[in-house]
């Protein structure tokens, strides 16, 4: 059993990882599902050989050493997987996740246009949050793509490990791995901001240093992108101002209704129309009455901001799972599991023997997410109100050659 043959069948089948554990056949996530593949159960001592084969001698001391390692592999030019090695009572245990070669834009991967709109700023904080395994590194690697295209600037990126690599094109682009090239995400950032940036990428806001450089680069005239595990805007909000102590938080309050520009929460969901899951979107954009609320502490009305501001390119994400079911996307009971309000979710559909219809069904679906709704500029000249936008994709072998893996969209 060799582990190159493994990770190249994880790619072709459309899986997003390669699971391998000891007692247990290798397995792969299709579709957000676990997939035991027709092979035997791994022995200890395969799996050791297997993983060891891979590992420079610097990255042996350091499983061993710390007990678990993250790193970026690459087969060539064709293949790449962040990999995670861990240790667990059966002995060695690695997930391989697929990292397309090629970055899909944002119009392939069916963003709303504000995301456009947001890469266009001069400087402050955009945040894309979700839980693991959302696509959040996708969509971040299209908007960076989208800025290397459009903009001439410097792009600085901090990563942990390195997923999507970024070629020179109208920017520089420098990208730079936690343990390869810097000791942490607090050091490179503290760095970056003497190595002449424009645009910063955070791969994760991991504590109070790095939450608190990234804010003052920010404010200093940077444009930063970081990544949250948070499930809404408004609890990201919270999440950035409650990481601090109490005496601080209402400074950085200030400092934070000033610099954030955007935050992006998306979550994947099964389909239920074809094999696949598709993106929801929560998106709301700082404008001057988002900026009032996160400065004054009232992050709790937030949502009603979010769901009367279409025109500028928000979107709530109860919303946006309503529009998922009335079209038959996804099921009532994922969308139930995935809305911020769940309690609300329930009654509509109490009371109404179905969820709320959204204004009008389009005919060509979801796919057109990326034509619809003003962005912000036009937004400032007509008043509009576009549906809910969702981000479709789809996992399976009937895909192009150059499907992207994780967050592929059905041609």
């Amino acid at each position: 059993m060799d582990l190159a043959d493994l990770l190249i069948a994880t790619r072709d089948s459309g899986a997003s990882d390669l699971h391998l554990t000891v007692g247990s056949p290798p397995a792969q996530r299709i579709h957000g599902k676990i997939k035991p593949m027709p092979l035997p159960p791994l022995d200890r001592d395969t799996l050791h050989t297997m993983l060891y084969d891979i590992l420079s001698d610097d990255q042996k001391r350091k499983l061993e050493r710390d007990l678990e390692l993250d790193f970026a592999l690459e087969f060539g030019d064709e293949v790449r997987f962040r990999a995670n090695i861990y240790y667990n009572r059966r002995g060695e245990g690695a997930v391989f996740r697929v990292i397309p070669t090629r970055i899909k834009t944002l119009d392939e991967l069916g963003m709303p246009p504000v995301l456009k709109e947001l890469c266009c700023r001069p400087r402050g904080l955009i945040l894309v949050t979700g839980p693991t395994g959302s696509g959040k590194s996708t969509t971040l690697a299209a908007m960076i793509d989208y800025i290397n295209e459009t903009r001439e600037d410097h792009i600085i990126t901090i990563e942990d490990p390195i997923e999507f690599v970024h070629q020179h094109k109208k920017c520089l682009v420098n990208q730079r791995e936690v343990g390869s090239h810097t000791h942490s995400f607090a050091n490179a950032l503290r760095s970056a901001l003497r190595e002449d940036p424009d645009i910063i990428l955070v791969g994760e806001l991991r504590d109070l240093e790095t939450i608190a450089l990234a804010i003052t680069a920010a404010e200093t005239g940077h444009l930063v992108f970081g990544t949250l595990h948070t499930s809404s805007a408004p609890k990201t909000v919270d999440r950035l101002v409650d990481v601090f102590p109490p005496e601080q938080q209402e400074q950085i309050r200030i400092m934070l209704s000033e610099s954030i520009q955007g935050v992006i929460c998306q979550t994947l969901i099964p389909r239920i129309d074809r094999p696949g899951r598709v993106c929801a979107m929560e998106i709301m954009v700082a404008t001057p009455a988002v900026r009032a609320l996160v400065r004054e502490a009232k992050t709790h009305q937030l949502p009603s901001i979010i769901q009367v501001s279409a025109k500028y390119g928000m979107q709530n994400l109860d919303q946006v799972l309503q529009q998922l079911v009335y079209d038959g996307i996804i099921s009532k009971e994922d969308a139930i599991t995935h809305a911020n309000n769940k309690f609300l979710f329930e009654r509509e559909g109490e009371e109404s023997g179905t969820l709320n219809q959204p204004q009008e069904k389009s005919t060509t679906g979801p796919m057109r997410s990326s034509a619809q709704g003003p962005g912000l500029r036009s937004a400032l000249s007509q008043e509009a109100t576009p549906r809910p936008s969702s981000s479709t994709t789809s996992e399976g072998p009937q895909q192009d050659e150059d499907w992207m893996k994780i967050f592929g969209k059905k041609r």
